[in-house]
C-alpha cells in the first residue's frame, strides 16, 4: 500500500474484521475498490524536503518513511485536499503553503492488498520548517533530496521523489 489518509480503512480480509471505517459526509469508501486515487506530498522548505516516519498505530507499513499522503476521497478541490493534509498532519497553516505542483500521475500495484493506487505526486513548497505532527507520524526529518535513498521508504515513495525531482533544484 502506498498511501492512507483514512487509516481506519482495512484492505486485507483479516484486517476487515478488526477495523471499522466511518464515512464522513461526501466521502468515498475505497475499502473494497481495486483502484484508489491517492496523493503523496513531498514538502519542501528552502533546500530540504520533509520525510515523516509512519506511526506504529498505522495498519500498513508502520515505521516506514514517506511524504504526507491521503486518499482523494471527497469532492474537495485538489488544492483544498493538499492544504488540508498539510494542516492536519503537520500543523502548517494554509497561508504558509507557498506553491503546489502536481507532477506526473502513476499507478502503484499492491498485490498483497489487491489494490492499484493511482498516485498523484505533489511538490508542496512551504514558508516554514516548524512542524507539529499528528498521530499518523511518530518522527520527521528535514533532509537533502539525496539523503532519502538511505531511508526505509514506503514502497512507491521513491517513484514519488523521482516525479518531483525536476522541480527540487
Amino acid at each position: 500500500m502506498l498511501l492512507e489518509r483514512n487509516v481506519n480503512v482495512a484492505i486485507g480480509s483479516e484486517d476487515m474484521k478488526k477495523m471499522k471505517f466511518k464515512l464522513k459526509p461526501g466521502q468515498m469508501d475505497y475499502t473494497n475498490a481495486h483502484w484508489a486515487p491517492v496523493m503523496n506530498c513531498v514538502v519542501k522548505y528552502r533546500d530540504k524536503i520533509l520525510v515523516v516516519q509512519r506511526s506504529k498505530e498505522l495498519n500498513f507499513y508502520p515505521g516506514y518513511w514517506n511524504g504526507i499522503s491521503g486518499f482523494l476521497d471527497d469532492k474537495k478541490s485538489f488544492e483544498e485536499k493538499v492544504r488540508e493534509e498539510i494542516r492536519e498532519e503537520l500543523g502548517i497553516p494554509g497561508r504558509m503553503v507557498k506553491k503546489i505542483r502536481l507532477c506526473e500521475i502513476f499507478h502503484q500495484e499492491a498485490p498483497k492488498y489487491k489494490k492499484t493506487w493511482i498516485v498523484h505526486p505533489v511538490l508542496v513548497e512551504v514558508g516554514t520548517d516548524k512542524v507539529k505532527l499528528d498521530w499518523e507520524a511518530r518522527n520527521y526529518k528535514w533532509i537533502k533530496f539525496s539523503e532519502a535513498k538511505g531511508l526505509k521508504l514506503l514502497p512507491g515513495f521513491d517513484q514519488v521523489l523521482k516525479k518531483v525531482s525536476p522541480w527540487l533544484r
